[in-house]
């Protein structure tokens, strides 16, 4: 089955997605990032980089990704430990027909540079996945770009888009279902 990660925006929006649901099921445990823009350097093991992404932050955009409406997880287990500048997160959830259990290290500075470890396992396969590890390094830049808003991803070579913009949209949900098939 071909890999759902070829093309890079469908790698980005994954990204984003996946980071985001698993961090909904335990949001209210974590540190808040700076407001500001973001750089994210993303890689999923056996999928193409897409180069760093820069993400404008506010406590608001940081609690949307994290809460999308519709979007509420269906979790047996949410386990989050917070020691010092590290957070261990081990989560089991339903999206539609698939248990995902997130295990995840997240270890750094939420106001300025964080790296985070997470590996996903998916019962039954999701798009004939098994499992996905990814690594994310992030760090604060400064205030947000001039005319970009929060919640607004950078993506090198592809121009600005907003996730919580493109999960409104009837032709994205479509296509993401499409996908879940």
């Amino acid at each position: 089955m071909p890999s759902p990660f070829r093309h890079p925006l469908a790698l980005a929006v994954c990204s984003v997605l996946a980071g985001s649901l698993s961090l909904s099921a335990w949001s209210a445990e974590l540190p808040k990032r700076k407001s500001g823009l973001w750089e994210i350097h993303t890689q999923i093991v056996g999928a193409p980089s897409p180069g760093p992404m820069k993400m404008c932050v506010d406590a608001n955009t940081d609690n949307l990704m994290q809460e999308q409406p519709g979007q509420k997880p269906d979790c047996s287990a949410m386990d989050v430990k917070q020691s010092g500048n590290k957070v261990t997160i081990h989560t089991v959830c339903r999206m539609d027909k698939t248990t995902v259990t997130t295990d995840g290290v997240l270890t750094g500075d939420f106001s300025s540079g964080y790296k985070s470890d997470m590996t996903m396992r998916y019962s039954p396969p999701l798009q004939g996945m098994k499992e996905t590890r990814m690594t994310q390094e992030t760090r604060w830049l400064g205030p947000c770009a001039k005319g970009q808003k929060p919640g607004d991803i950078i993506m090198p070579n592809m121009g600005t888009f907003n996730p919580a913009e493109m999960m409104k949209d009837p032709r994205f949900k479509e296509m993401m279902q499409q996908h879940q098939h």
